[in-house]
């Protein structure tokens, strides 16, 4: 059989992840805080028929060798972390990050995951909560009469009750990673730690490299449609070039079988 076969499938394969990938990225378009992913390939091992720099005769080497390659595989796919437009929501507990960092969440298990969507809530004890309901961390209280609340670009939250008096009711913190494409997506909009992406680094935002608040703003997603559409036919281009070589290789097999007839 011919290696083309075995070699051009696994090139479909990868194709085929890679329509995957793109196929995710262009569902959460409109999802707040989504990172999109970019997929990365690696050949595989090579038949080496010849080697390279081989003694030809005694004192000559050749230039050159045969290696014949077994095809393709996915090594990874990594996320961009660059920072996705900001929108103008209005509302105060609407937050976006305008540089690195996340916000930290609390699970029902006591464990911590990160997330950038800054569309928050207040629960019906008053607590700061993301979307799915989950407590933001450290956990912040807003009282009972509040008639205004303000998020500071340093995520001091400020309200102000029936009576004007304005007070500091909690700080949002933000946490970074020495390697935040080594985060775990754990659906919800959320990330969490692994051994890639090191252990959090908590800080204030806007100070020692993390990034601002800005209250009223939410951060959309970062894919770009045109992008993505345009990976979309080059990965489906290559799937058909692929499949070409299946074909030729098949057309050779029968050239071959009817040389006997």
């Amino acid at each position: 059989m011919l290696r083309a076969f075995s070699t051009a499938a696994t090139g479909m394969t990868g194709q085929q992840t890679m329509i995957d990938v793109i196929a995710n990225n262009l569902a959460n378009v409109n999802t707040n805080g989504f990172k999109k992913s970019n997929i990365d390939f690696q050949d595989l091992l090579y038949l080496k028929m010849k080697d390279t720099g081989a003694e030809v005769v005694s004192g000559q080497n050749s230039p050159s060798g045969i290696e014949i390659g077994s095809g393709v595989r996915v090594a990874s796919t990594v996320k961009d972390f660059s920072i996705g437009e900001l929108q103008n929501t209005g509302r105060p507990l609407d937050i976006a990050i305008t540089g690195d960092g996340f916000l930290q969440v609390t699970m029902p298990d006591g464990s911590t995951k990160y997330t950038r969507d800054g569309a928050l809530m207040t629960n019906a004890d008053g607590n700061l909560v993301t979307t799915t309901g989950y407590l933001i961390e450290p956990a912040i209280t807003i009282p009972i009469d509040a008639m205004t609340i303000d998020i500071g670009n340093d995520g001091t939250v400020n309200v102000t009750n029936s009576t004007g008096t304005t007070t500091v009711v909690g700080n949002i913190q933000l946490a970074r990673f020495i390697n935040p494409a080594g985060l775990s997506n754990e659906g919800d909009n959320l990330l969490a730690e692994t051994e890639a992406s090191g252990t959090a680094l908590t800080g204030i935002p806007g100070q020692n490299g993390f990034g601002s608040i800005r209250s009223g703003f939410l951060e959309k997603s970062n894919v770009q449609m045109v992008t993505e559409l345009v990976n979309l036919i080059t990965a489906q281009r290559a799937y058909e070039i692929n499949s070409k070589a299946i074909q030729a290789g098949d057309d050779m097999l029968r050239t071959t079988n009817n040389i006997v007839r």
